[in-house]
């Protein structure tokens, strides 16, 4: 057996290079950035308002001062500044060259076309030119666009971006006992979830999820299943890959041609994780236990996919407090399913007593999988764990 990191090391090997995409902006929300052409203006293109008032220079402060225009959005005024003048101004209008401050109409009193200062504001009120972003600027590569990305794209006045291609990833489910959701079962059958479950993580880290057929305890049935992948940029596949005599698919796979990096994982839950490269195609063999496999899937799996879009591969993990004690750690790492609570400093994290890997209904419940290394010592309450967090 290998450890987590390393096993994870090699997944991320098999990624290539993500596969570039040029698409317009009003369909980049969650893509995958890998480049966005500099901008060629400035924002704001002009000095502009910052609140609605007047347009002074400072050295004419209090006044009296003759109001001579009217500034908004979009209707510049055009004259000349003088002395003791001063400019109606409306948020986000041009302020006139020769005017150094807007005044918030609420600290200014007027009678007719003149206007007196009662109290001068802290600071000018003016947003300069270029704060924002100038000419030049280009949003980073290596993020999910955001909504706010999409607006910062849109004022660069940028209609396209060039994002990463979506993988497409083929779930291969296998078992003799598996039926589809919705069907009625007979003795010894079970229902099919787990395809759907690291389908949802597939969509989750950014891919495409394609759910083949489920594949039968048999060679012919599992060679059918990956011919039936082959166009797919990843292939994932669930159960088969212990070591029992059902347990074909590293029998299979490694008889179409499989490049092995590794199989077993000093890990818990999902020490039967195998991995390779199949015709130019990076493989994913997941456990078959439902908490293994989501698990692997979302240790392995989704940096995989997050790689082959040029993202960041691992989530960040969470540091918090540990709610109660906990006796010594055994020779594997283990991701203790654990909720999460506010604590004074730091998160509360509450591994629950049962970590059976079969209890899905646990994991749904789960915020984290905490994290103890290897041979980890006894741990007291209030020690600091880390923590993965789980999408909610």
């Amino acid at each position: 057996m290998i450890t987590v990191a390393e096993a994870l090391a090699r997944v991320l090997a098999l990624a290539p290079a993500p596969t570039p995409e040029a698409i317009p902006l009003a369909e980049a929300l969650g893509r995958a950035l890998l480049s966005a052409p500099a901008t060629q203006l400035s924002q704001p293109p002009f000095d502009s308002a910052a609140m609605d008032g007047y347009a002074l220079r400072a050295a004419d402060l209090p006044g009296p001062l003759e109001v001579i225009g009217e500034a908004a959005a979009g209707r510049p005024w055009k004259g000349t500044a003088r002395p003791h003048s001063a400019i109606r101004i409306f948020t986000g209008a041009p302020v006139p060259p020769g005017y150094d401050r807007v005044e918030m109409q609420e600290n200014v009193l007027r009678e007719g076309a003149q206007i007196t200062v009662r109290e001068p504001s802290r600071g000018t009120h003016i947003r300069a030119a270029g704060s924002d972003f100038r000419a030049g600027t280009q949003l980073a590569p290596g993020r999910r666009i955001n909504a706010a990305d999409i607006g910062l794209l849109a004022a660069m006045n940028l209609p396209d971006v060039t994002v990463a291609r979506r993988p497409v990833v083929a779930i291969l489910a296998s078992g003799d006992e598996l039926v589809l959701p919705g069907t009625p079962l007979t003795d010894g059958q079970i229902v099919s979830s787990n395809d759907l479950a690291i389908a949802a993580l597939v969509a989750e880290a950014g891919g495409i999820p394609r759910i083949l057929p489920l594949a039968r305890d048999t060679e012919e049935s599992l060679r059918a299943g990956f011919v039936a992948a082959a166009s797919a940029d990843l292939l994932v596949t669930i159960g088969g890959a212990s070591v029992g005599d059902h347990d074909l698919v590293g029998r299979v796979a490694a008889g179409l041609g499989l490049e092995r990096q590794f199989y077993k994982v000093a890990m818990r839950p999902g020490k039967p994780l195998l991995a390779g490269q199949l015709s130019g195609m990076p493989m994913l063999g997941l456990p078959g236990n439902p908490v293994s496999a989501m698990a692997c899937g979302i240790i392995f799996m989704q940096p995989l996919i997050r790689a082959m879009q040029g993202l960041p591969p691992e989530r960040p993990l969470l540091r918090a407090r540990l709610s109660k004690a906990l006796p010594a750690e055994g020779p594997r790492q283990h991701y203790l399913r654990a909720r999460l609570s506010e604590g004074d400093d730091l998160p509360l994290v509450s591994p629950f007593d049962d970590q059976d890997s079969a209890r899905l209904s646990l994991l749904s419940q789960a915020d984290a999988l905490m994290i103890r290394p290897a041979a980890d010592p006894a741990r007291a309450a209030g020690e600091i764990m880390l923590c993965l967090p789980l999408s909610r």
